[in-house]
């Protein structure tokens, strides 16, 4: 008999292009199904929650799939992560309804950037925080992170994904840039995120830290839903980790 389970994945996209199986790259999504297929013995098709791109991190990326040789969850954590890569870890394993659906059960999604501001960066940071040699306004980011809460139109917070949108509308519950020393994190809470939109918002709010954009040129951007141009910059991928998955 078939079961479904549900996994919550931890994983370093440093060497990898994003969760999504491509022909001509290494996704994450990959991996995970040649672990699980080892235990099935058979291939095994894994849905993801999201796509996340190429060198973004994430800490509780959710997944499910089924098997047909039931396996406890408990030793299936153990079992995956024995043939997993050490940068990608499986940290949940549990048995889910048959309804469940690792993308469309989902009702948001947190994400946190994360960005180093000082005079020297340290090495052990470099592969999962974003450095800026400048000082930064934090009151200033906050200003701006507040205009980003409520529903908007985000297409100029968002690139091209070359596919149909239905609406590039998404609703934002929360957006809070946090600061501890030399750390600033912003952590964004949202129905839902397009193409490049956290890592557009956080280009924003960094060049809003900089003195560069006013704190209320994020309302201007928001209202004009004019497609983004080059005034709003992508963050690094590097900084930037898929947190939860609400459900």
């Amino acid at each position: 008999m078939k079961r479904k389970y549900k996994v919550v994945i931890a994983y370093d996209g440093t060497a990898y292009s994003g969760w999504q199986y491509q022909e001509n790259a290494l996704g994450i999504q990959q991996v995970v199904e040649e672990a699980v297929a080892f235990l099935e013995r058979s291939p095994v098709r894994v849905f993801g929650s999201s796509r996340t791109d190429a060198g973004v991190h994430a800490k509780g990326f959710v997944a499910h799939f089924h098997l047909t040789k039931p396996i406890p969850p408990k030793n299936l954590l153990k079992a995956m992560n024995s043939r997993l890569p050490e940068a990608v870890r499986v940290v949940k394993a549990s048995y889910a309804k048959e309804s469940f659906d690792a993308r469309l059960s989902a009702k948001g999604k947190e994400y946190r950037y994360h960005i180093y501001q000082g005079d020297i960066m340290p090495p052990h940071l470099v592969p999962y925080w974003t450095y800026c040699h400048r000082p930064l306004d934090i009151e200033a980011m906050k200003k701006a992170a507040s205009y980003f809460v409520g529903r908007h139109d985000f297409v100029s917070f968002a690139a091209n994904p070359n596919r149909e949108l239905e609406t590039t509308v998404r609703n934002i519950f929360s957006c809070e840039v946090k600061k501890s020393g030399p750390k600033y994190v912003i952590v964004v809470k949202g129905d839902g995120f397009l193409y490049k939109q956290v890592r557009s918002m956080a280009g924003f709010l960094l060049s809003v830290g900089k003195g560069n954009e006013k704190p209320e040129a994020v309302k201007e951007l928001l209202d004009a839903a004019a497609p983004r141009t080059a005034r709003v910059e992508t963050a690094p991928p590097r900084g930037l980790f898929l947190w939860k998955v609400f459900y």
